[in-house]
């Protein structure tokens, strides 16, 4: 299985990173596009470097190459996600604006009728913001912001970051044996 990950400037960056750490080990192969915020945000948010980021993915890619690989409908891939991505980078999606390699790799995605699942960040959301999300789903986009759940009982952020992005690898039929499933209510 390939993916691409990007990761855009919104606030969550973790969630890209998680991803990638924790396809490191198995036989999916990862290519990454950060938006150029999103070095910003990744530095701001983590302690990670972007060299470090970058290092956990299979390929690399600048935002600025609109001629790489991944910018092709004919390079063979499953799906892609965008955790975090932006209202900027969800509306420009949207138009088919293509102006950088992540929202030119999600058109493609788009036009391939290939998976894409789009970890929105932002609140409140305003009319645009959800007529953006609404059109997108309406092409077959997974609109997946970055929910926390409390059933399972998280002892800490990374238990709810973990929770978010297991739930988010399952809709690419990526079940990891660390994810917490809900088990239904036991009755004593």
């Amino acid at each position: 299985m390939r993916l691409i990950i990007g990761i855009t400037g919104a606030t969550g960056a973790i969630f890209g990173i998680r991803i990638l750490e924790l396809l490191k080990n198995t036989d999916i192969e990862t290519h990454l596009v950060m938006s150029q915020w999103a070095s910003a945000t990744v530095h701001v948010e983590t302690t990670y470097t972007t060299k470090e980021v970058e290092a956990l993915a299979d390929y690399t890619y600048s935002p600025k190459d609109l001629g790489a690989k991944i910018s092709s409908g004919s390079f063979q891939v499953d799906g892609m996600i965008i955790a975090p991505c932006s209202m900027k980078s969800l509306a420009s999606i949207r138009m088919g604006l293509a102006d950088n390699l992540v929202t030119r790799a999600a058109d493609v995605i788009l036009k391939e009728r290939k998976k894409l699942l789009l970890m929105t960040r932002e609140t409140p959301l305003n009319d645009i913001h959800l007529e953006n999300m609404l059109a997108l789903s309406r092409m077959g986009t997974i609109i997946f912001p970055p929910m926390p759940a409390f059933y399972n009982h998280p002892q800490s952020i990374n238990d709810i970051i973990n929770h978010i992005v297991f739930r988010a690898l399952d809709q690419f039929n990526i079940c990891l044996p660390d994810a917490k499933r809900w088990e239904g209510i036991k009755n004593n």
